[in-house]
Parts: C-alpha cells; structure tokens; sequence
C-alpha cells in the first residue's frame, strides 16, 4: 500500500481527474466513500482509500455503493459513491428512490462513462440518469474542474436536498491535468434524525415527496441559468458557435479557437433560455456532446435551430480529426482530412497474461465440443477471442448463470442433446451472479458452472474482494468459502468440485464427468492472479529447438510468452500440405506454470535452468 496522499493546498499539483476527484472528497470533509471496481473509475476509490480520515470499502456491487453512501448521508455524514457507467444499472434501484427522500448530508454520485468502449461492453450516456433521477448533472472538462466540481458537487447537495451525480468520461478519469487545490473545509456529520414519512418509501409516502421533487427541478432549472459553471466564451469569428461540455470542450476550442463557445459544467437542468440568447449571435449552432443527442433534443425541443448528431457520430470521442471534417462540410470549406473511423482497429488482438489461471480453462473448453457457453464480463471474456474461441454469449455482470438457465430451459429440438455451460468469475459471481445459482437450483436447470476464482477483481487490476480474505486496506478479513457458499444455494455437495486449472488431465475429467450430470454442477478453479502476491512465480521454461516438431500444440494454449519463431510448409504421405509452426518461449515473461508442457507431444520444453520444481504454484493460506 502506498503512503497516504498529502493534499498541497494551494499548490500546483499534476494529477489524473480520478485523482483530483478523490482529494476533492477528502478536502470537502466526505466521511464515507464505497465503490467496486470497473474501469475507467476504478482508480477514485484506490486514492481516496490512502486517506486514513476516510472511510472506504470495496462493496460487493454498484448498488450496494450507492446504499453504503445513502446511509451515511441519512447519518448527516458527506458520502461518495464511484461506479462506471453500466454500475449505475446496478445502482439504479436505489437512485431512483433516493431522488425522493433527497440527501441530509452532502451525497455524491461519480459516473465514469466508458467512450468509445476501450473496456465495456456499451457506451451508454449516463446523463440520461440525471434527467431520468431528477438530480443535478454536473460535467469536469479537465482534472482541475473535477477537483473543483466534485467539493461544488457535496454543499449543492446540501442546498437543494438531493444527490448530485459528477459524470466523468474516460479521457476526464484518466489524463492527468494542474490541479490546484484549495483549503479543506469542515464538515460535522449531524446524526441521525428519525423522520419515517421521509425514510419510509411506502407508496403514501413516496407520493407526497414527488411534488416536492418537482419543486426542487424548478428551483434548479433557475440556478443554473446565471450559474458560474456555465459560461459563454467569445470568439471573433460569428459564423459558427458551440454548445459543449466535458472532454468535447477542449476538442472544440483546439479545432476552432476563434468560435463562440457556450461551456456548460452544470448541464442538467439545461440553461435553456441563456443557451437561446446565446443561439443569436451566431449563424449557425452546433450541439458537441458525447455520445447521445441528450441536450440537442432538449434545444430542439424548445425551438431552438441547432446542429449536432445530424452532422456529428453518434459513437466515440468527438476528437478534432473526427469533428472537424464535419464541421468544415457544415460551413462549405475545402478539406483534406476525412473522418476517421468510429470503430477503432486494434493492430493486436488483446489477450490473457502469461501463466493466467484462465488460460487452460479456455484451451480445455476449447476442445469440449456438443457445448453452449455462456460467458462473462471479466478477464474471462477474452476467452471469445482467439486462440480459443469458447464464448458464445456475454451480455452483463452475473448474467451467464441466468442466461445459461434461459437456455436450458428454452432449448430447440435441435440442441437438445448439448451441453450448457456458464463461466464466471469470482468477484462477478459475488457481485451479481449467485441469484443466478439459486435460480438455477431452484428451478431444477441442468447447467454446469465454472466458477473462475482467481481470489482479485483482475480485470480492474487485481483490486481485493472477499474472495481473497484482504479488505480495500490490504487488511485481513473474512474469506468466503465458495464450496459452502454453493452448496447454501442448492447444489448438491457431490456436484461440487475443485481443480487446479494447471493440471489440465483433472479438469477435462472434470469437465467431461459434470456436462453428462444432468443437474445443476459446480467447478471452482482455485488458483491466483498471476498480477498480485499470491501468486508465486516458478523458474521458466524453454523451448529444445532439436525436439520441437512445429506442432504447434503449445500455441493453442494462448499464452504470450509462447512466440512463433518459424514456419514451415511440409506434404504429408497422403498429399495434403500442412503447416509447422516452430516456436520460442520468452524466458523473461514466463512463470513456469508448466502448462505448454502438457500439450508437447514431443517433450521439447524443458526448465530454461537446472533446478528442482517443487510446486506448480504457490497460494497464500
């Protein structure tokens, strides 16, 4: 763990905006901060968990955060919540509830929206949530204005008696950024104050706190016409103004920086009528924003003449090489640049990392045939790609369980006879997936689980969960027992199985033996993370060039260090042609997980130095 963070009140700081927006929390005297990882906010709860004054913790899902978070602001205390975009469908129960009981102490809401998908299975907008809530929207451009918006973000909370949400996009979370800070100010959590016709959501209840929410949409409407955050930045050219927010403001002044620009910061409710004054003195208006047409409906709703997604992508950042070919054909000039892409083209398929858990798992389900696999959102999901190509679904977190019920019990004639299979991780069947278990025990579903513990949140970055028995804080806690757990849940103790995923013999047994039960069945893999201390790293292996026969079998493993160092065409008796691949192994990236060797018919890797094996890998107790 790293030493705790000093806040340079006052000084110039160079900081990413998930950074700033954890010292904001801190200098505004936040007491409780609760998120689950998902990049790009994966980081806010990392930083603001160096701060010891600060309470935080890993919840075991989004909308577990957010109820963390509304307890704490019912104690009177300042509260943050952090989630990435699809964390808010998660949250989304509570929220919308929430924005009737509105907040005693400052409650805050940080949305990072995933643009242009570089680790998300959507690009949805998250400030649809703001009109949807009711609920102020604030939107940082750089860091210093996430710093500056998210403390603006806990006393506006407190003003109006409502959640603020802070949407960040990526390149907000992510690039760093000056940041000055100011000094932290105190807050005192109140306690808590009984008041059962405002904490109790029963209908009669619920439906005398609307009016008062509307209300309080009036009185916000009103602020944010003359609002600081919200700004008109003159230009000197009239034939074209901008209305922007977030990262697209600096996308729009470095392509056009003599056009007007409306900056908005404080985004819902729209300044309508001060973004109609602002429409007249210019000739034409165009609405940047990312992704959705949110705010270019609103203006146009209102009889405002405006361009925007008419002439714009509706997907990915609007950086100046893609908004700038548009804008140019908008206003007639010559131009030599052309719109790049919307989908972007990875020169390089991404993959697992060297000596992953995952990696044999995939190569044996890759030689399961008769299978429907439902997969995942973790690091598991690169089992769709090659070299395995054994995913056949992913939609959301926990959902393989369910979905594998789905098909089960809505199988054609045709795949009667196959085998279903769900994957899922253990932090993802934590989050969200054990409903799914208890439905298909349940129900009666013939599904077979693999339940991929790896004791980390890997695909965030190795983050604890309580699967690794370490808190947020690296300290010692519970450890859930999965085989317990599983069985809690309705699935019998014989059907319940752990294997080591590196003795690739046991778990296609495994695998064999559980697909032809037809009941509900459980595998539990069981070793670590390669990326944290848990894992214990072996001496490597090497490839023997003479006793290589290019089979290329290793290869089907997927791992990284196993390179391709020459190929070869070779006739075979029968007259077909067959390719050999010839092949090397990093030594330096190798773990020595010994995996390639069970699939190297002719025993050409070997330990790259003369040492004794002892164990294939080491696990902390």
């Amino acid at each position: 763990m790293n030493a705790p963070l000093q806040t340079k009140q006052g000084q110039r700081q160079f900081i990413s905006g998930n950074e700033a927006v954890a010292q904001a929390a801190r200098d505004a005297s936040c007491k409780v901060a609760a998120a689950y990882p998902g990049t790009p906010s994966t980081e806010i709860l990392e930083f603001i968990a160096q701060y010891p004054e600060m309470y935080t913790e890993w919840s075991i899902n989004e909308k577990v955060s957010l109820e963390v978070a509304i307890g704490a602001s019912l104690a009177g205390s300042r509260a943050l919540c952090a989630m990435k975009h699809v964390g808010v469908n998660v949250a989304s129960d509570a929220l919308m509830t929430q924005t009737l009981i509105g907040a005693v102490g400052g409650l805050v809401l940080v949305v990072a929206d995933d643009v242009g998908l570089s680790s998300s299975q959507n690009e949805q907008d998250s400030r649809y949530w703001g009109r949807f809530a009711h609920i102020p929207l604030l939107e940082p451009s750089d860091a210093q204005e996430a710093y500056e918006m998210t403390r603006l973000a806990f006393g506006l909370s407190e003003q109006y008696d409502v959640p603020v949400m802070v949407r960040l996009t990526t390149r907000i979370c992510h690039v760093k950024g000056v940041v000055i800070t100011e000094p932290a100010e105190q807050h005192e959590a109140g306690g808590f104050k009984k008041d059962p016709s405002r904490f109790v959501m029963v209908p009669g209840n619920a439906k005398k706190r609307i009016p008062l929410m509307m209300a309080r949409d009036l009185e916000l409407a009103k602020a944010t016409l003359d609002h600081p955050l919200n700004r008109i930045e003159a230009g000197s050219d009239n034939s074209i103004g901008f209305v922007t927010s977030g990262a697209a403001y600096y996308h729009v002044k470095e392509s056009y920086p003599d056009a007007p620009v409306y900056k908005l910061g404080f985004t819902h409710p729209a300044p309508i009528e001060a973004i109609r004054e602002f429409a007249k003195s210019v000739a034409k208006l165009v609405v940047v924003e990312e992704v959705e047409p949110l705010l270019e409906t609103e203006l146009r709703a209102a009889g405002i003449d405006v361009y925007g997604k008419d002439i714009l992508p509706r997907i990915g950042e609007l950086a100046p090489q893609v908004l700038a070919p548009c804008i140019d054909k908008l206003l007639g000039k010559e131009t030599d640049s052309e719109l790049i892409p919307t989908t972007q083209v990875f020169p390089r398929p991404p993959t697992m990392c060297v000596a992953c858990p995952h990696l044999g798992i995939y190569y044996c389900l890759s030689h399961v045939k008769n299978t429907i696999i439902a997969g995942d959102i973790g690091c598991y999901t690169l089992g769709a790609g090659h070299p395995w190509n054994a995913l056949d679904t992913t939609i959301s977190m926990g959902a393989s369980l369910s979905v594998a019920q789905g098909l089960d019990k809505g199988r054609a004639a045709e795949d009667e006879n196959k085998n279903i299979l769900a994957v899922i991780g253990d932090s993802t069947f934590l989050h969200m997936g054990m409903q799914g278990l208890l439905d298909i025990t349940y129900n009666k579903g013939n599904v077979t689980i693999l339940l991929l513990d790896n004791r980390a949140v890997g695909m965030t970055g190795g983050q604890d969960a309580p699967s690794s028995g370490l808190n947020i804080h690296g300290e010692e806690t519970m450890q859930v027992d999965f085989r317990k757990l599983c069985e809690a849940l309705g699935v019998k103790p014989e059907r319940i199985h752990e294997v080591n995923p590196y003795e690739l013999p046991t778990l296609f047994k495994a695998l064999r033996t559980e697909t032809k039960i037809k009941e509900p069945s459980v595998i539990i893999t069981n070793q670590p993370c390669v990326l944290t201390e848990r894992y214990g790293k072996l001496p490597p292996l090497k490839v023997e060039d003479d006793k290589c026969t290019g089979c290329s079998n290793c290869l089907d493993i997927g791992c990284p260090a196993i390179l391709v160092k020459s190929r070869e065409t070779v006739v075979k008796p029968n007259g077909k042609e067959k390719e050999l691949a010839f092949v090397t192994i990093d030594t330096a990236a190798c773990t020595g997980c010994d995996l390639c060797t069970g699939t190297c018919a002719p025993d050409a890797i070997v330990p790259a130095f003369n040492v004794n094996k002892i164990n294939a890998v080491e696990v902390k107790s």
